[in-house]
This record gives structure tokens, sequence and C-alpha cells, in this order.
């Protein structure tokens, strides 16, 4: 049976860290996961992490928002409408407001969800081979691998400046 060893190994440098998950990701059959103090486009370049879905989720809410001012002012007017002078009792232009105020918020609120969604907020454990240094000042890199291939990635991480390479029973 072959048994699989996380791999840590911890960088100083960015510019480092990405090379690194470059040539990591060349063997493909990886399972690669960084940890990193800072935001870095480098790092996401290189790990290949898609556009966020965050201003999806921002989207649908401001549109939820504007139905939702639509319905609201709509049914308002219809369950207790008042003539005035002839005017139509659905007007657009004083729904104009709403439809804004509850676009934005409903916009907001889902931004603020999506994030803490797509952030894994709260972690209720800490994930493996994490250290506290990776949210100090070092860049963190974990490896999941077979035994066999092990050496090769100890060797690749060393080589691309990893200061510290530990291997972890997984």
């Amino acid at each position: 049976m072959n048994e699989s060893v996380e791999i840590v190994g911890s960088f100083a440098d960015e510019q480092a860290c990405a090379h690194c998950i470059e040539k990591l990701r060349e063997l493909r059959a990886l399972a690669v996961r960084v940890f990193s103090p800072i935001p870095s486009h480098h790092i996401e370049h290189a790990i290949g992490k898609p556009k966020s879905t965050v201003r999806a989720f921002v989207l649908s809410g401001g549109i939820l928002g504007i139905l939702t001012a639509l319905a609201l002012t709509i049914g308002t007017s219809w369950e207790w409408n008042l003539v005035v002078g002839g005017k139509p009792i659905v007007s657009w232009p004083p729904f104009i407001i709403i439809m804004f105020e509850l676009m934005i918020l409903f916009g907001g609120i889902s931004a603020v969800l999506s994030f803490l969604f797509n952030a894994r907020v709260p972690a209720f454990e800490i994930e493996k081979g994490y250290s506290s240094r990776f949210s100090e000042d070092r860049f963190g890199i974990v490896v999941r691998c077979a035994e066999g291939e092990s050496a090769r990635v100890e060797s690749i991480l060393k080589d691309a400046g990893a200061e510290e390479v530990v291997r972890e029973a997984a």
C-alpha cells in the first residue's frame, strides 16, 4: 500500500515561493496548499486561482435588491392606492430611490456573506501543515504526495530556495 506524506516548505521570498509552486504544478498529480502572510498576485497566478466568485454574488444580491424593491413598492402602491390628480398608481420616479437603496443594501450584505463563505471563516480547525510563521513573515507550501515521490518533492522545494523542509505523516 502506498502511504501518503505531507511535505512542508517554508519560504522567505514571495517570488521563490511562486516559482516553486509552478515547478510543483508541472508534476500534476500533487495536492498543493499555500499559506501566505500577505495577498500575493504572483502566488495566485502560480497556483492557477480562478477569479473570485464574490463578484457574482454581489451582482446577484444587487439584482435581488432591485426585484425586492419593485415588489415592495408596487405591492404597497396597489394595496393602499392613493389616486391624486389622475396620476398613475404605479409611478417609476419615486421607486428608483428605493430600488437603488435596496440594491446597495443587498449587494453589500451578499458581498460580506460570500467573502466569509469563500474564505472559509470561521475556521474551526487548523489545517495540517500550517505554522504560525505563515501568518507572520513566511510563505508556506504544503505538498501531499506518495511516499515514493517525497524525495523528488523535497529536492524541488530545496532547489527553489526553501529555508526549511519538513516531512509530516498524512
